[in-house]
């Protein structure tokens, strides 16, 4: 597996490669943004660890550019603990976030499931009904139009496609996309479902009542 880190503190940077060979994955690494745009785009890794705060261009900006090429699973590190830092990971597209400080054991395991879910994950295109979703390019049509889902949107939808056929419970909404469990989210999380149905259909997202939701052919 083969892994690009983008981050401008030496020491860190080194003890992440350090750890990342450690358990078989091939490290490059960037010190800036720019750097790591150009090798994320030019270059195939399995995923990509990318520290909010570098240089030259800012972590959000290198996701955000890496999208419109590539969908290759990134860490995001951040370094406060805030709904906002968590929000602006998910609008741009990041499959996981680590606050720093952080334990490296905590770093592995997140990044290796990342992998592992890329690697069983996802076909480059689905088609549920009269709805395509092009999981390389995160576009979705319908009958043949292009629809509008935000960033939330389409990654809840991607969330429900990896459980295709699958109960994905509130809770696991909450774990995967917000990090965070209150009566707020319910709400919001019941939003995104409501906006996703009326933009793709009532019947492509089904809900069991008290218990989560699901997609199914």
């Amino acid at each position: 597996m083969r892994v690009l880190v983008v981050e401008s503190e030496p020491e860190l940077q080194r003890a992440l490669s350090k750890s990342l060979q450690e358990v078989g994955c091939d490290v490059d690494a960037a010190e800036d943004g720019k750097e790591g745009l150009f090798k994320a785009v030019n270059q195939k890794y399995d995923a990509l660890v990318i520290d909010a705060m570098v240089p030259a261009m800012d972590g959000w900006n290198v996701l955000s550019s890496l999208r419109k090429f590539k969908s290759t699973p990134v860490l995001m590190l951040i370094t406060e603990n805030t709904l906002n830092d968590q929000a602006r990971s998910l609008d741009t597209a990041s499959e996981d976030f680590l606050i720093k400080p952080f334990q490296m054991p905590e770093l592995l395991t997140r990044l290796l499931a990342l992998m592992r879910g890329t690697a069983g994950g996802l076909q480059p295109i689905i088609e549920i009904g009269d709805a395509m979703i092009d999981t390389l390019h995160r576009t979705v049509t319908r009958r043949g139009n292009r629809v509008s889902l935000t960033e939330i949107e389409y990654s809840l939808v991607e969330l429900l496609l990896l459980h295709r056929r699958e109960l994905v419970s509130r809770s696991m909404i909450y774990q995967k996309l917000y990090q965070e469990d209150d009566d707020s989210l319910c709400a919001r999380v019941d939003g995104h479902i409501s906006n996703i149905r009326k933009k793709l259909g009532y019947r492509f997202i089904t809900t069991r009542k008290g218990q989560g939701y699901m997609i199914v052919d």
